[in-house]
């Protein structure tokens, strides 16, 4: 009896799984490439910006870290 409840909730999480995130990847694949056109100076504030932010949460993991 278990094996039959376990199989059905399997059977019911692979159609759950393929009917919402088959979705998400099709919006995902959709949306790979931008469509707007930026020139270099906006590309090079972006990855600023991405470098600080990566900085930044680098500190945050040091302080916490450092003070266990």
């Amino acid at each position: 009896m278990p094996f039959r409840t376990f199989s059905r909730i399997g059977t019911q999480w692979k159609e759950f799984s393929e009917k919402h995130f088959g979705k998400i990847l099709e919006i995902n694949q959709r949306y790979a490439k931008p469509r707007i056109q930026t020139n270099r100076w906006v590309w090079a504030t972006l990855l600023f910006l991405r470098l600080y932010l990566l900085l930044l949460v680098g500190i945050l993991f040091f302080k916490f870290f450092s003070l266990l």
